[in-house]
């Protein structure tokens, strides 16, 4: 039996995963969590084999959610599941260590498939997006990106600094830096274009 548990932030999604996984013999569905956060309070006291993921939730994202697995060495394995086809992504969760990466608008029954080939201990990726990965690397390093991040929400460099736990100047500088590397004019067009590239 392949354990799995879903993170979704969309519940009408998070419902159809649920019900379609469930027709599986072989797959058992332990619950789903509607963001990141949940999901790793859920992963750590039900233990599934597999995690699907999400990339774009509230709290903890599914790639830092990869990261946080990877970190503390757990032995879950990763599948994301998103709109996003964008290399950049995609070279972000290769590097999280997560071993599926399908886009929500292939077929039903490769998710089920995906979920049976990582559980042996192979990876799932969308063969065309893996092909674009390797075209352009990614530029900003994590601390830049997170800055960055919190930049093209809205937030001011202090309420960044406040929340990472950082100096105003710091902020100032790795925003500096990611506005540089990315050759963009200003903090919001360097927030699009790296969003558009996936790296964010």
């Amino acid at each position: 039996m392949i354990r799995v548990l879903l993170a979704e932030d969309q519940a009408m999604v998070r419902g159809a995963l649920s019900a379609l996984l469930n027709l599986e013999s072989d797959i058992e569905v332990l619950g789903s969590a509607p963001d990141g956060e949940a999901a790793w309070r859920d992963l750590q006291r039900v233990k599934p084999d597999v995690l699907v993921t999400d990339i774009e939730m509230p709290g903890l994202t599914g790639l830092e959610l990869a990261q946080r697995i990877q970190r503390h060495e757990l032995p879950i394995k990763v599948i994301i599941v998103t709109t996003f086809a964008r290399p950049g992504f995609l070279r972000r969760a290769l590097d999280a260590g997560v071993s599926g990466y399908l886009l929500k608008d292939a077929p039903a029954e490769n998710l089920a498939e995906a979920l049976r080939m990582v559980h042996r201990g192979g990876r799932a990726i969308d063969p065309q997006l893996a092909l674009e990965a390797w075209s352009e690397a990614d530029p900003l390093n994590d601390r830049e990106r997170q800055v960055l991040r919190l930049a093209g929400e809205g937030q001011s460099a202090n309420d960044i600094a406040t929340q990472l736990n950082l100096s105003h100047g710091t902020v100032r500088n790795y925003l500096s830096e990611a506005i540089g590397k990315l050759g963009a004019a200003n903090r919001i067009e360097a927030y699009r274009l790296a969003r558009q590239k996936g790296w964010l």
